[in-house]
């Protein structure tokens, strides 16, 4: 049956006695304090449509409760990062080039901000220090699965030049959406953009 799927499905995630026909009576929802809130309101949304189709709406309170315990300052930044990438998507502004994440590569909130960009499409790197950007135009980042690659080309042609109407190819303005894990220093950022600042006219004038 339904309970024994359940148990197969999350036997290794679940307490020893946890008996789902005793124990999913009254269900309370707390969260880790880095996770992407979107995913934490989808689930949460998900259980409180199980427990009313089951007890009814009038003693939904009954059977459900949720903890927001997802710390602000992740909250702020998450709510950044949607922002850029709805700028990005919108045809009235001007599109980025990328969006860099600074912070830790075992840092759960800063894997989460680059989670954002990347299921939405957009251009984005997870670095750790400003050293990931070397002077080959190279470019060591953390993937969304958790690997740590190294990109050639990290600032490509489209991204340094542009060619006018009149065929004249003239130095583009490069787009960054910046935004850093919780604990990040802000001196770890502003070291960063100081990399891609100086990357950037190295090879633009490399003509």
């Amino acid at each position: 049956g339904k309970a024994e799927e359940l148990m197969a499905k999350f036997s290794k995630a679940c307490s020893a006695h946890f008996d789902p026909h005793k124990h999913l009576k009254k269900i309370g929802l707390a969260n880790q304090t880095t996770m992407y809130k979107k995913e934490t309101r989808a689930i949460g949304q998900l259980l409180q449509k199980t427990m009313m189709t089951k007890f009814g709406p009038d003693l939904l309170n009954d059977h459900y409760y949720e903890f927001d315990t997802i710390c602000d300052a992740t909250q702020v930044r998450q709510d950044a990062v949607d922002e850029l990438c709805a700028m990005h998507e919108d045809p009235e502004q001007p599109n980025l080039d990328f969006i860099l994440v600074v912070g830790g590569f075992d840092s759960s909130n800063t894997a989460h901000l680059l989670e954002i960009p990347q299921m939405r499409g957009v251009k984005s790197y997870h670095i750790n220090t400003a050293d990931c950007i070397q002077a080959d135009n190279t470019i060591q980042h953390r993937t969304v699965d958790g690997e740590v690659v190294k990109s050639e080309a990290f600032l490509d042609e489209a991204m340094i030049w542009e060619t006018g109407d009149d065929g004249v190819r003239s130095k583009k303005k490069l787009r960054v959406g910046v935004t850093s894990g919780a604990s990040t220093p802000d001196k770890e950022v502003q070291d960063a953009l100081g990399q891609i600042m100086m990357l950037n006219e190295m090879l633009s004038g490399q003509k």
